[in-house]
C-alpha cells in the first residue's frame, strides 16, 4: 500500500495497534512505579495526534488480574482524557452487536451509546494476566467496558468449542472483519484446534471483499509439544494476524509462506523482565487498511525506560582471568565495572534530545562464571550504582553454562530453561509442577492427584490469587476417587486399593476432557468460596461488627466462670478466654492460668471479716464474675490437688455444649430462666455472695455425676459452709449447664 493511498481518508482505516501494556507493573517501586502509566499516556496521545479511527489492543492491558485502585483510577483517567470528545467516528458497525458483545450488559459499541461521547473507540481482547475469573467470570476489562471506555470482544463463553464471529466494520468502500480470541490455556486451545472445535465465521456476502484481521493472545514460540499455537492452525483466509503475549517487538508484518497471511507481533510496551527479548526497542503500529491492502507504520515509543543487556563469559578471557589467582575476584569486579560504565555511557548518549525518557536506565550484565570462578557479592557491588540505574539489586546475574546432555526423554534440563531466555522460553508454574513430578523419584510421585490438575491449581493460586484452588482440587479429586472405590466394591486390602487408585488415576490422565472438567469444577468451588467470603465481609458494616463484638463480650460476662470450659468437655479452657479462672484474674490486673480462681477464693476466705452480710443466692448469681478486686497482700493456699481430682473424674460427655451463637444472643433470657429456680428445691444454702467460683465449679461437676461426691460435699460443708444433698434424691433435676 503506497503512502498516497494512505492519504485517502474517506476509504482508509487508520488503526493504532498495541499489546501487553501491563498497567500497574511494579507500581510500588519508587523509581519504576509510574512507567506503565507514562507509556499508556504516550500511546493514547499518539492515537489522538494521528486521528486514528480506533485503537486495537492485543491483551494484557493490566499486569495483575485484580489491579489496584491506583491502577484502575489512572487507566480510567487516561482513557477519559484522550478517548472522549466531540470528534465524530467515521466508520460504522454492520454486524449483529448482540453476538459480538453478548456477554456484556450493554451489548453495543460504546460510541453508539446515547449517554457517551466517544471520539476514539478502543477494541481489546483480554490476555492471560487480565483474563476473566471468579464465580461471575469477570475481568478488569469488564469494568472498563461497563464504564464505556473499552469495547471488550473476543471472549469465548464455552469450553467445549469456540465459535468466533467477527465484528464487521465499514468505512467508505473498505470493509474489515475483525476477529478476536482472548487468552485461553495453550494446551486446551491446541487440543481444540486438533479436534476441529474452533470455527471462524465469515460474512455470507462478498467474502472476498473483506479485509480479515485476527487478534490473538497466545504463545507463538514453542514452549513444549502443546504449549503454543502454531500459525498453521489458523485459517488461511486471514489477511493479518496481530499476535499478543510475546514481548519481543517484531511489529513488521512477516508472511507465513504456508498459510499466505501476515503476522505482526507488536511486543510489550514496557520492560517487564530483564531478558534479551525485552531489550529490543519498543514500538506501536499505525495500521492503514484500504480495500484488501494494508500498510504497517512503526512508531517508536519515546517514554519507555532504556534497557541495555550484555553477556560476559569469564572463561573466554584466559589472558585476564585465572581462577587460581587469589586476586581474581577483584579483577572480575573491575572488569564488570568497566562493562557497566560502557552501557551507562551508551544509555546517556541515546537519551540526549529526548527529555521524556526516564533518566535511570535498566542495566543487566550476565556473567558466566563456569570454569572454576566464584561469584562476588552483587549487593555490595551494586551500591556503586544506586543513584544511576533503576535496578541496582539485580544489575548483575551470575550463571553457569551447563553442558547439554543427550536427550533421553527422561530428564528435563531446568538450567537450560532458566539460563537461555534468548530462545523465547518462559518458565511457567504449571510446567514446573508437571516436569518435576514426571522426573521425580518413585517415592515422591503423585499417586492420587494428577500433575496437570495440580499444576493448573497452583497457577490459579499464584496468578489469580484463588487461595482455595489447591485445597478444593485435592478435595474434589479425593471425593471422586472415594466414589470410584465404593462403586467398584474393592476389598479392604491396602494393595488392592493402591492398585485401583493407580488405574483410576491413569484413566483420568488419558481422558483429558474429564480432567479438564475436574479442574473447572474445583476452580468453580474455589471461586464460589471466595465470593461467599467477600459477600459475608461486605454484608457487615463497622457498626454491625462492633455490636456483635459487644454482644459477645456481654455473653462472656454473663457466663464468666463457665466460658473457659465450654470448648472442651474436660474443661481445659483452650479457647481465647484462657484457662479456668483466667477471666476473674484478668479483671484483677494479672494474667493467670489454671488455678487462679482457687487462689482468689482463698484470699476471700482469709479476709472474711471484710465480707458483706450473708444472704441466700441463686446458683447463677454465684457463677457471675465478682467485680471486687482481690486483695494482693493476703496469704494464699494451694488447692491444685483438689483441681486435679476435679479434672480427672469428669467425663467428656457430662457437659453438653451449646451453640456459641445461642449464648451470644440469648444470654439474658437464659440467665433469668435459671435464676427463677428455687434455692430450697435444690437443697443449697449460701452464706456469702463471695463464695469462690472454683468451689461451685466442683459443686456442679459433682452434682452432675462426679464419683467423688462424699469428699466434695464434706469439703464444701467444712470450708464454704455449703450444705448439699445427694443428687440421686432431691437434686436429680439439677440442670447440666453447658460450660
Amino acid at each position: 500500500m503506497s503512502p498516497a493511498d494512505a492519504l485517502d481518508d474517506e476509504n482508509t482505516f487508520k488503526i493504532l495497534v498495541a499489546t501487553d501494556i501491563h498497567l500497574g507493573f511494579m507500581e510500588k517501586d519508587a523509581v519504576r512505579g509510574n512507567d506503565t502509566f507514562v507509556t499508556l499516556d504516550e500511546i493514547l496521545r499518539l492515537a489522538q495526534e494521528n486521528q486514528v479511527d480506533f485503537i486495537l489492543l492485543g491483551g494484557d492491558l493490566f499486569h495483575d488480574n485484580k489491579p489496584s485502585r491506583k491502577t484502575l483510577h489512572n487507566c480510567l483517567e487516561l482513557f477519559r482524557k484522550y478517548c472522549m470528545g466531540d470528534r465524530p467516528v467515521q466508520f460504522e458497525i454492520i454486524s449483529d452487536q448482540s453476538v459480538n458483545f453478548g456477554f456484556s450488559k450493554f451489548p453495543w459499541v460504546n460510541y453508539q451509546d446515547d449517554n457517551l461521547n466517544v471520539s476514539i473507540p478502543v477494541f481489546s481482547i483480554h490476555g492471560n494476566h487480565d483474563d476473566p475469573t471468579g464465580a461471575d467470570a469477570l475481568c478488569a476489562l469488564d469494568i472498563l467496558s461497563c464504564a464505556g471506555f473499552v469495547n471488550h470482544f473476543g471472549r469465548s463463553m464455552s469450553v467445549e468449542k469456540i465459535d468466533i464471529s467477527p465484528v464487521l466494520l465499514q468505512k467508505g468502500s473498505t470493509k474489515i472483519a475483525l476477529y478476536g480470541l482472548g487468552s485461553i490455556p495453550d494446551e486446551r486451545l491446541y487440543r481444540m484446534f486438533i479436534n476441529k472445535k474452533v470455527t471462524m465465521f465469515r460474512p455470507k456476502e462478498d467474502e472476498n471483499s473483506w479485509f480479515n484481521l485476527f487478534v490473538i493472545h497466545q504463545n507463538r514460540s514453542k514452549h513444549g509439544s502443546t504449549n503454543f499455537i502454531p500459525e498453521q492452525f489458523l485459517d488461511d483466509f486471514i489477511d493479518l494476524v496481530i499476535w499478543g503475549h510475546e514481548h519481543e517487538c517484531k511489529i513488521a508484518p512477516a508472511k507465513n509462506e504456508q498459510q499466505l497471511f501476515y503476522v505482526s507481533q507488536p511486543g510489550s510496551s514496557v520492560v517487564t523482565s530483564l531478558s534479551p527479548g525485552e531489550a529490543v526497542k519498543k514500538h506501536v503500529g499505525l495500521l492503514h487498511v484500504k480495500g484488501r491492502k494494508m500498510n504497517m507504520q512503526k512508531i517508536p515509543l519515546c517514554t519507555v525506560r532504556q534497557f541495555f543487556m550484555e553477556d560476559v563469559v569469564l572463561a573466554a578471557h584466559p589472558d585476564i582471568f585465572n581462577p587460581d589467582n587469589p586476586k581474581v575476584t577483584q579483577a572480575i569486579q573491575n572488569f564488570c565495572l568497566e562493562k557497566i560504565e560502557e552501557m551507562l555511557e551508551n544509555a546517556e548518549r541515546e537519551r540526549l534530545g529526548n527529555s521524556r525518557q526516564p533518566e535511570k536506565p535498566l542495566i543487566r550484565l550476565r556473567v558466566d562464571y563456569s570454569g572454576g570462578f566464584e561469584p562476588f557479592s552483587v549487593l555490595r557491588f551494586s551500591q556503586k550504582f544506586v543513584d544511576r540505574v533503576a535496578n541496582p539489586k539485580d544489575i548483575i546475574h551470575f550463571f553457569r553454562h551447563k553442558e547439554q546432555k543427550e536427550n533421553t526423554g527422561e530428564e528435563i534440563n531446568f538450567g537450560k530453561l532458566i539460563t537461555k531466555p534468548a530462545e523465547g522460553t518462559t518458565l511457567r508454574v504449571e510446567d514446573l509442577v508437571k516436569q518435576y513430578f514426571q522426573t521425580a523419584e518413585k517415592n515422591v510421585q503423585l499417586s492420587l492427584l494428577t500433575e496437570r490438575g495440580m499444576g493448573e491449581a497452583v497457577q490459579e493460586f499464584v496468578d489469580k490469587e484463588e487461595k482455595d484452588a489447591i485445597e478444593e482440587l485435592v478435595k474434589y479429586q479425593l471425593e471422586k476417587t472415594q466414589r470410584f472405590l465404593k462403586e467398584r466394591h474393592i476389598d479392604a486390602l491396602e494393595d488392592k486399593i493402591d492398585e485401583e487408585v493407580r488405574r483410576f488415576r491413569e484413566s483420568r490422565q488419558k481422558n483429558t476432557n474429564e480432567e479438564d472438567d475436574e479442574v473447572r469444577e474445583a476452580m468453580t468451588r474455589a471461586r464460589a468460596l471466595r465470593s461467599q467470603a467477600e459477600d459475608l465481609a461486605s454484608g457487615f458494616s463497622a457498626d454491625d461488627l462492633m455490636s456483635i463484638d459487644l454482644a459477645e463480650q456481654m455473653a462472656d460476662d454473663s457466663d464468666d466462670s463457665v466460658a473457659a470450659a465450654a470448648n472442651k468437655g474436660r474443661g481445659r479452657g483452650r479457647g481465647r478466654r484462657g484457662g479456668r479462672g483466667q477471666n476473674s484474674a484478668s479483671r484483677g490486673g494479672s494474667q493467670r492460668g489454671r488455678g487462679t480462681s482457687l487462689e482468689t477464693s482463698t484470699r476471700s476466705r482469709t479476709s472474711k471479716a471484710s465480707m458483706p452480710t450473708s444472704r441466700n443466692m441463686s446458683i447463677l448469681d454465684v457463677f457471675k464474675p465478682t467485680r471486687q478486686q482481690p486483695s494482693q497482700d493476703v496469704a494464699t493456699k494451694n488447692y491444685s490437688e483438689v483441681m486435679e481430682v476435679d479434672e480427672s473424674d469428669v467425663e467428656d460427655n457430662i457437659f453438653p455444649t451449646t451453640s456459641k451463637t445461642d449464648q451470644r444472643w440469648s444470654s439474658t433470657s437464659s440467665s433469668s430462666k435459671h435464676m427463677s429456680q428455687s434455692q430450697t428445691a435444690k437443697g443449697i444454702e449460701f452464706e456469702s455472695d463471695e463464695l469462690p467460683r472454683a468451689s461451685l465449679y466442683i459443686l456442679v461437676l459433682t452434682a452432675s455425676g462426679c464419683a467423688m461426691w462424699d469428699a466434695a460435699t464434706a469439703w464444701l460443708d467444712e470450708q464454704c459452709h455449703v450444705r448439699i444433698q445427694d443428687p440421686n434424691q432431691q437434686h436429680s433435676g439439677l440442670p447440666k449447664w453447658s460450660v
